[in-house]
């Protein structure tokens, strides 16, 4: 998102587009005289896929090239595993709005809706199915109700739920990492309601690109045949690797940081009129919550170009009123969302 104060822009972003030279300049210091990888295989991978089994507290990890690649393997594995090929998630789940429902068109899965459309899924909507499940995704943040967290307790309820009907659970946690300051606990605590996870290194990050599959090494066993299948094998690596494994150095332990200046942003916008931050106690990410207002169109003018939701238009907003200092040096991630109610 962009604030213009004064009419010049100013973006509220710890990620700029990143300069390809300066990119792999740092790469370059950041490797040393480390081996290349090839089709998969190397010590790059041996590091990064150990790093992210251990962040998570998981049997094995598994580096692959997409998040979508990393989370149809695992589903597939889970529903092949369980016998039925029905999962359950959110309606507004990334799987279903962003990927041309490519579970069904080319994974030969179908989805039961749990929960409603413009809320969270609880305890109760998973117990309203009642149909066999090969699987349950819980993506968390959920990204298009503004990346809203369930509180702890209401996610454990409902992954008791799962375990108890002996539904396998998996976590879309590309934005995981950004998630954990909120519920302030570890890593292997969240990670451990679920039998699988997926973490992206693109998102709050900052890596190039890239995704991690974690969980017992059965699942690694069998995802690494569908990541063949897929397409998902390169013969190198390396760039993506060491972009990865230096955010992990440097980007992951300033998580807490992140967070708490976004809290801080959030109280600085919410003083600006006519506008409410929501949710008021920023949740998740830092990449979001600080930013997610509701401005009303009349009293204060938004300029961009508006991606059309069921409830208005994600806009840019342009107003003189802020605090130009307020923003400026903000190490947030930038992918605040400003919503103009339609008139």
């Amino acid at each position: 998102m962009t604030f213009a104060p004064g009419g010049s822009p100013r973006r509220l972003s710890l990620d700029h587009p990143p300069k390809p030279a300066e990119t792999l300049h740092a790469l370059a210091d950041y490797a040393g005289d480390v081996e290349c990888d090839r089709y998969m295989e190397g010590e790059l991978f041996d590091r990064l896929q150990g790093r992210i089994a251990g962040l998570l507290g998981k049997e094995a990890a598994l580096y692959l090239p997409s998040g979508k690649i990393a989370q149809m393997s695992a589903l597939k594995v889970l529903t092949g595993r369980a016998g039925c090929s029905r999962i359950a998630m959110h309606p507004r789940a990334h799987l279903e709005e962003y990927e041309a429902r490519a579970y069904q068109e080319l994974w030969g899965l179908t989805a039961a809706q749990l929960g409603g459309y413009d809320r969270l899924p609880t305890r109760d909507d998973l117990d309203a199915i009642h149909e066999p499940l090969g699987a349950v995704v819980l993506e968390m943040p959920q990204r298009r109700l503004g990346c809203l967290l369930p509180k702890w307790d209401e996610l454990t309820a409902l992954t008791e739920l799962a375990r108890t009907r002996k539904i396998y659970l998996h976590l879309d946690g590309a934005r995981l990492w950004e998630s954990q300051p909120f519920y302030n606990r570890p890593l292997t605590e969240i990670a451990a309601l679920f039998d699988t996870v997926y973490v992206a290194f693109d998102k709050g990050l900052g890596g190039l690109t890239g995704a991690a599959l974690a969980g017992p090494q059965w699942v690694i066993d069998e995802a690494m045949i569908w990541q063949r299948r897929a397409g998902g094998r390169a013969l190198r690596s390396f760039p993506n690797l060491l972009s990865a494994l230096k955010a992990l150095d440097e980007r992951l332990p300033r998580m807490t940081e992140f967070h708490l200046k976004s809290k801080s942003l959030a109280a600085t916008l919410s003083e600006i009129p006519s506008v409410n931050v929501s949710p008021t106690r920023p949740m998740p990410t830092p990449s979001w919550s600080a930013c997610r207002a509701h401005a009303n169109a009349r009293s204060m003018p938004v300029t961009a170009s508006p991606r059309k939701t069921a409830s208005g238009s994600l806009t840019s907003l342009k107003t003189p009123s802020i605090n130009r200092s307020s923003v400026s040096k903000s190490p947030c991630a930038a992918q605040h969302s400003i919503w103009r109610k339609p008139r």
